[in-house]
């Protein structure tokens, strides 16, 4: 039993409270000499005498009895009827108790809520040999601004409109994490084919050479236009299963490190210096900053040391 951190008297201080009695002293002076009141003397004494020195130590504040708390054979009855993934109304029903304390009792258990008849997938994690072998494609919508937004200022009430969005389309390396990012009006099927023309031609001039890109299900991934572009430049084209966006989860984990340090990480004034601000941060991710799932080295470091791009 631990002391309360504001205990004015403590198991040792009651045992010389007792002694001090013994030897004469009245209550009124072991009170003023201790800083407590007489009353709390008289209680620590009475305690003394009909329990003797166990009495002094500290109890435990639960009360003696929990009117509320069921019996154990009852509580039981319903965690093994909870186990049958029966609903609070219905195990109630059974035990004959109301639906009110069933539930209490179920989210202290931590019951309250059912689980998943199937657990999910466990997370597969993977990683390609050799730079180009697999590049992953997404793109992002991102608003733009012509001043300060409330993320600066704080004020939701002024908003500036009809300004229009900003389309990131990236593109990164399944071994290396080298990445590649242009910003565009729209996201459409021929937009999408001249950014991963452009992919092609910077990682081309990084000495690498792809031979796999994967997209989600996009309107514009499922043209022919780009179709078209990934049989001219002998690429093979993998689209992620329907719903299960962790498919391309390193596009997505890459647009998630771009918002954060690069579109969100200062106050820019508008989307065009924000959108001035990003061959900078892209060098700085590409060739300085430490990547945990590279050993702590930037993506760089996986090609050929001979290979680089000049800084923006």
């Amino acid at each position: 039993m631990k002391t309360h951190k504001n205990a004015r008297t403590t198991p040792h201080s009651r045992e010389i409270l007792v002694e001090r009695i013994n030897q004469g002293q009245s209550a009124g002076q072991v009170a003023a000499a201790l800083g407590i009141s007489r009353r709390t003397v008289q209680k620590w004494l009475a305690r003394a005498r009909n329990e003797g020195m166990s009495g002094l130590q500290d109890r435990t504040s639960r009360p003696v009895h929990s009117p509320t708390q069921l019996p154990k054979p009852k509580l039981e009855q319903v965690i093994a009827l909870r186990l049958q993934r029966l609903s609070a109304q219905t195990i109630a029903e059974c035990v004959g108790l109301p639906r009110s304390t069933v539930a209490n009792h179920l989210t202290a258990l931590g019951m309250g809520k059912l689980p998943p008849m199937h657990p999910p997938p466990p997370v597969l994690r993977y990683e390609r040999e050799r730079p180009g072998e697999l590049v992953h494609i997404d793109t992002k919508k991102l608003g733009r601004f012509q001043s300060f937004g409330h993320r600066v200022t704080g004020d939701r009430h002024h908003r500036t409109e009809g300004v229009g969005w900003d389309y990131l389309h990236v593109c990164i390396d399944d071994a290396s994490r080298l990445a590649y990012v242009e910003i565009h009006a729209d996201e459409h099927k021929y937009t999408a084919t001249r950014f991963l023309i452009h992919a092609l031609r910077f990682f081309r001039k990084h000495g690498v050479q792809l031979e796999r890109v994967m997209t989600d299900n996009g309107t514009a991934y499922r043209s022919r236009v780009f179709a078209k572009a990934c049989r001219w430049l002998s690429l093979q084209h993998k689209r992620t299963r329907p719903y299960t966006p962790r498919t391309n989860g390193k596009a997505e984990r890459f647009i998630q490190t771009l918002l954060r340090q690069w579109a969100y990480q200062r106050p820019y004034p508008n989307s065009g210096s924000r959108n001035a601000a990003l061959p900078e941060w892209l060098h700085t991710y590409n060739h300085l900053r430490p990547h945990a799932s590279l050993g702590r080295k930037a993506p760089i470091s996986r090609l050929a040391p001979q290979i680089g791009e000049q800084r923006p």
